[in-house]
Order: structure tokens, then C-alpha cells, then sequence
């Protein structure tokens, strides 16, 4: 396949007007190499241990949801010359699906709903709310990843589901607004936990956005590079929690 033909591609499953204004410039092929493309790699991040593996297997195209160049760069040193050495020399592209890729029908929030069974899902602004027929330790189960819940969720029962880092008082306020009685996403600050009007369930940023990287990886018959995070909890030995 010609490189002009899979951005076409890409960009008919992932229209770029979908991505964010912040977003615009950092999605897409972001690192141009080889123009014929035969071995297809995709991870949700390109990472030194992402980049390895696709170059390893010689893949010609690495597809990641987060860029790995998300402020101007201004020097090559340090962390970002390394994992781009490889990826220069062996001229490995590297396209970006972000947030174009989490409004898509059928992308990242679109795979989370299917994944909790959500009934009759909505569109938010970002993200979608349903009816979820499970409880918390089911939904941990199928994301394969620990929960950490603000308040009550009431659930099973009407739920707002946010890919990444979708902790945002605009959005929790629009899902409450849409009817959802409990929401889930990643990384909430302390302060927006505090004033929330929903109980918030906050997964892994890792588990709410790999599977759809995953199922993508599948359907288009690329090899998917799994990178999960180290994480280890540690729980207190007193009553009290913080």
C-alpha cells in the first residue's frame, strides 16, 4: 500500500475535522519515512518499548493514539532524540489518531460503550451516556483495570463514559444535564472530585483508550503492540483514606 492511499484511509475512519482545535496540528503522519507500506504496527503510545518492537518487526508504519510530539520542538535531545533515532533511520512513519479519532463513529468512546454494554447510547460532546446493566467490579473486570470511585455511583444505572482524561467540570456538568447518575473517565483532579454534582469512577487512561487501538489493530490487520503501564496500589493498613 502507498502511503497517499492509507492516509486517505485513515482519514475516512478518522475524519481530521473531528479532532480538537488544540488537537489539529498533532494528529496524522507526524513522522514521514517509508512511501510503500507492507508490515503495519499500532500501540496507544509511541514509546521507547512501542518503537522497538515495530522496528524490530520492520514495520514500514507505526499508528498510535497519542503523538509523541506534543509541544513545538525546538532541539532534539534527551528522551525524544532516542525514541526518534530509530524511528528516522529505519524510516518508519508514525500516524497519529487522536481526538479525531474519539469523536469517530465506531472510535474510542463508540468501543468503551460496546465493551460495558451500554444501552441506548448518546453522543455527548465528548464521550456517550447509556444505561449499564453491570456493577463496579464488573466494569473493572472487563477494562482489566483498578477503580478508584468518588462517592456512590449508582450502578447498574445511567452512566457517562469518557475516553482519556475526560474529567472536565464542562463535561461531567453535560452528562449530568444528558441524565447519567454516575461517570467514568481518567485522571479527575482532586478539585473537580470535590465539586463534582455526578459520583465519579476513574479507571487507567491506558485501559479506557487501548482497547479501541486494539480492536482497530484487528480489524484493519495490523500487528497490535501491547505497552501496559507499570502500576502497582498500595493500600493503607489504618482506617482512614486520602
Amino acid at each position: 500500500m502507498e502511503i497517499g492511499e492509507f492516509i486517505r484511509i485513515m482519514e475516512g475512519l478518522a475524519p481530521p475535522e473531528l479532532a480538537e482545535e488544540w488537537d489539529s496540528e498533532k494528529i496524522g503522519l507526524v513522522v514521514e519515512g517509508n512511501e510503500h507500506l507492507e508490515h503495519i504496527c499500532c500501540a496507544l503510545d509511541a514509546t521507547r518499548a512501542t518503537v522497538r518492537e515495530a522496528v524490530s518487526q520492520r514495520a514500514e508504519m507505526l499508528v498510535v493514539h497519542h503523538t509523541p510530539l506534543w509541544t513545538p520542538v525546538t532541539a532534539f535531545r534527551g528522551p525524544l532524540a532516542t525514541l526518534l533515532r530509530e524511528v528516522l533511520v529505519t524510516k518508519m512513519n508514525i500516524y497519529v489518531l487522536h481526538t479525531n479519532f474519539d469523536h469517530a463513529p465506531g472510535g474510542v468512546n463508540d468501543i468503551l460503550a460496546g465493551i460495558l454494554g451500554l444501552k441506548e447510547p448518546k453522543s455527548l460532546s465528548l464521550g456517550v451516556v447509556g444505561e449499564c446493566t453491570i456493577g463496579l467490579q464488573e466494569i473493572a473486570d472487563r477494562l482489566s483495570s483498578p477503580l478508584w470511585v468518588w462517592g456512590r455511583p449508582t450502578l447498574p444505572g445511567t452512566l457517562a463514559v469518557v475516553g482519556g482524561s475526560g474529567f472536565s467540570p464542562e463535561l461531567i456538568e453535560e452528562a449530568a444535564d444528558a441524565g447519567a447518575a454516575s461517570f467514568l473517565s481518567s485522571e479527575v483532579r482532586h478539585s473537580v472530585a470535590r465539586n463534582s454534582p455526578l459520583p465519579l469512577v476513574e479507571a487507567t487512561h491506558y485501559a479506557l483508550e487501548a482497547p479501541a487501538m486494539r480492536m482497530l489493530a484487528q480489524r484493519m490487520g495490523w500487528t497490535y503492540i501491547e505497552d501496559l503501564p507499570l502500576l502497582q496500589t498500595w493500600t493503607p493498613r489504618n482506617s482512614g483514606s486520602d
